[in-house]
């Protein structure tokens, strides 16, 4: 159920998080071979980021996300370090999609090697959002795993679209 702390998790239903996030690049590298170069430049609706635009977020989010799960296995209640997401896009219009997805890729196997490092008892580590109040790191994870699905469900049919 989605909830304030975690409005993504409505895109999880009842989806392991951490097998979504380990097939989220697999999926983003079959979408941009599936479009090609010039598929890239496609948005998946009016006045919304282009393909391209979106995995440099992607890739941005993996860094935060990055941070945020160390943090909070080696902080005790943890602040998590919120950003605007509109004001790290201004570059993504001169990125490249590609280094972008690669980026995003090499981070998230970095992260997903982390996980599987992880106990049980890692996963109710309290961390608080200033924004969303109190969650736990396993709340950070679900956060992950949702993201990775909002943004494949914005780029998924644009493939399909195009076969």
């Amino acid at each position: 159920m989605p909830s304030e702390v975690n409005p993504y998790r409505k895109n999880l239903g009842d989806r392991d998080p951490q097998e979504v996030i380990s097939q989220t690049a697999g999926r983003l590298h079959d979408l941009v071979q599936h479009l090609g170069p010039a598929g890239l430049e496609r948005s998946y609706a009016p006045g919304k980021w282009s393909v391209r635009q979106v995995l440099c977020h992607l890739a941005d989010c993996e860094i935060a996300f990055s941070f945020r799960l160390r943090q909070a296995l080696a902080t005790p209640n943890h602040v998590v370090q919120p950003f605007d997401q509109d004001l790290w896009a201004k570059p993504y219009r001169t990125l490249d999609g590609f280094a972008a997805l690669a980026t995003f890729s090499t981070l998230r196997m970095w992260n997903l090697a982390l996980l599987r490092t992880l106990a049980p008892e890692d996963y109710p580590i309290p961390v608080t959002h200033p924004e969303r109040g109190a969650m736990t790191f396993a709340t950070l994870v679900e956060t992950m795993a949702g993201h990775d699905l909002n943004h494949l469900g914005q780029l998924e049919p644009l493939a399909s679209y195009l076969a």
